[in-house]
């Protein structure tokens, strides 16, 4: 190994280590006990959580916590609190617990807009019950969709090769900044390095709902959507300020989208005037102030082997 290889190990290796110590102290190990129910003793579970405000709200996932009847968190430096459930969406594997006495110590909530593929990816977690475990690896690709226990799909999820294993669940994914990127969610145990997290930009906007609402209020629109490059005539022609846009990859019959004349293959660029790059921008649209409302979408539509601006108004069902 040669000099400049030993100065890249290096530096991948402080990289890794000052994340893992800027985050290990706003990490928890969720422990989790069920109640009893007929044909079933309950028991005890546990998961991974972190916090992301300084007042102890916490995110995790939604399967970690669900039915539970007492929550706990135990933190790095040996303190352990218990837990409450704000709110928990099945949709997207999310939940928020405030945590009533916790270290203080918090992590920054980045962006996952701007995420390339063959970025610097970190975890920490408990897999296994071993607590305050450290993996690291890359972001292996953008934009996966992932079905939820809710039975929606869960779009825009991050893949990686970071080694994850039960236990890892609700914990951070973090970049090179320790900033969090993505709540880690799930793996495919016969696949060797597939793990995935759900995007923060969606975690981010889920998390508000519950804390404003407990619930995350949606309008259902019907379609399935996939993250796009634009075309780059078309941007640059338009001034467009964003590269993406959502390609409809399926609409539900009998829904709102279906209704209202969206078809496959339609990419939605713009709602009510606001770019559409990723989903979590229309997520939002369809919750939140916009919940219940018309939506005017603005749309490029295959027609004759080119694509054609449109505008359609879509009601949303509830």
């Amino acid at each position: 190994m040669g000099a400049r290889d030993e100065f890249l190990l290096d530096s991948y290796s402080a990289t890794v280590t000052q994340v893992a110590h800027t985050a290990s102290a706003a990490v928890a190990h969720i422990k989790v006990r069920k109640p009893a129910q007929r044909g079933n003793a309950g028991g005890q579970g546990s998961g991974s959580g972190f916090l992301f405000t300084p007042d102890g709200f916490s995110l995790t996932n939604a399967h970690v916590v669900e039915g539970a009847s007492e929550l706990r968190a135990a933190f790095a430096d040996g303190t352990e609190s218990a837990a409450r459930l704000v709110g928990m969406d099945a949709s997207t594997d999310i939940a928020v617990l405030r945590i009533e006495s916790n270290p203080g110590a918090f992590l920054p909530l980045g962006s996952s807009a701007a995420l390339l593929p063959g970025q610097i990816a970190v975890a920490v977690g408990n897999p296994l019950g071993f607590d305050f475990t450290v993996t690291a690896g890359i972001v292996s690709a953008l934009g996966r969709s992932l079905p939820s226990r809710g039975g929606r799909m869960i779009e825009d999820v991050i893949q990686t090769d970071v080694a994850l294993n039960p236990g890892n669940s609700g914990g951070p994914l973090l970049d090179s900044a320790a900033q969090v990127i993505g709540v880690n969610t799930a793996v495919i145990p016969s696949a060797q390095g597939l793990s995935f997290a759900v995007a923060i930009d969606t975690a981010r906007w889920v998390a508000g709902e519950l804390m404003r609402h407990g619930t995350v209020r949606r309008g259902k629109l019907g379609v399935q959507c996939a993250a796009v490059a634009l075309p780059r005539r078309w941007v640059r022609e338009n001034e467009w300020p964003v590269a993406t846009g959502l390609r409809v990859v399926e609409v539900v019959a009998g829904s709102a989208a279906a209704r209202d004349g969206l078809r496959s293959g339609d990419i939605l660029v713009g709602c009510d005037g606001t770019p559409l790059a990723q989903l979590s921008d229309l997520l939002k649209r369809l919750a939140g102030e916009g919940y219940g409302q018309p939506l005017l979408l603005k749309l490029l539509r295959p027609v004759a082997g080119t694509l054609m601006p449109f505008y359609l108004t879509v009601a949303p069902g509830g």
